[in-house]
């Protein structure tokens, strides 16, 4: 968990290894306006990088972030369909999991993670924290929808050591970020078998006397 004052700007790095991560912002004064992925998504697409925003939830609707530097903004979109920084999965979850593997538990996913973190940031029950968790932004995974039957795909992630994203606060934030159990999502996903690493937040004052109020 990380706060970031308007104004500010909030860095993440991939400092070790290939590694995505899952991002969920609130307002700092109001933990119920939460990013909105679904509406960042109708207003900008599928794949999020320099200019765009990242938009809150109803009924306040306005701009939390915008990204002003993106290392990986040179990929685009690859012959496959596949881009980087998404709003279009949603965060591995034990639920989802549990239907798809016949019944197998596993909770070191990035809803689980993100849920932990809330409650012991906000001091929450873990139940209480599970219902401010929401829908993310995928930083530097790599997805897309396929061709033929348009179905969602996650490939591994072009981001390498040094690369990183960073964004302009527009309003005061609490972040929550999740080092995702797949690594670079190259092969298995929710499991303990793929190579993971950590990322780097950091959070940067603007020079003094700078104006960034009428980007």
């Amino acid at each position: 968990m990380f706060c970031s004052a308007a104004g500010r700007f909030f860095r993440i790095t991939s400092v070790e290894g290939p590694q995505v991560g899952d991002l969920n912002l609130w307002h700092k004064g109001n933990k119920k306006e939460k990013f909105y992925s679904g509406k960042t998504r109708a207003l900008h697409g599928t794949h999020l990088s320099i200019g765009q925003q990242m938009w809150s939830s109803f009924p306040y609707l306005r701009p939390m972030a915008t990204i002003v530097a993106d290392t990986l903004s040179w990929y685009g979109i690859d012959q496959y369909g596949g881009s980087v920084h998404d709003v279009i999965g949603t965060r591995c979850d034990p639920y989802t999991h549990y239907l798809l593997s016949h019944g197998q538990k596993y909770h070191h996913c990035c809803h689980s993670n993100l849920t932990c973190a809330v409650s012991k940031y906000f001091d929450l029950s873990f139940d209480a924290a599970e219902e401010i968790v929401h829908d993310v932004l995928n930083v530097f995974m790599c997805t897309g929808f396929t061709r033929d039957t348009g179905q969602y795909f996650m490939k591994a992630s072009p981001v390498r050591p040094g690369d990183y994203i960073e964004f302009f606060s527009e309003i005061d934030l609490i972040g929550g970020l999740s080092a995702c159990p797949g690594g670079d999502c190259s092969s298995e996903h929710s499991s303990d078998f793929a190579q993971c690493f950590p990322l780097l937040v950091e959070v940067f004052s603007p020079k003094e006397g700078a104006d960034y109020r009428n980007w």
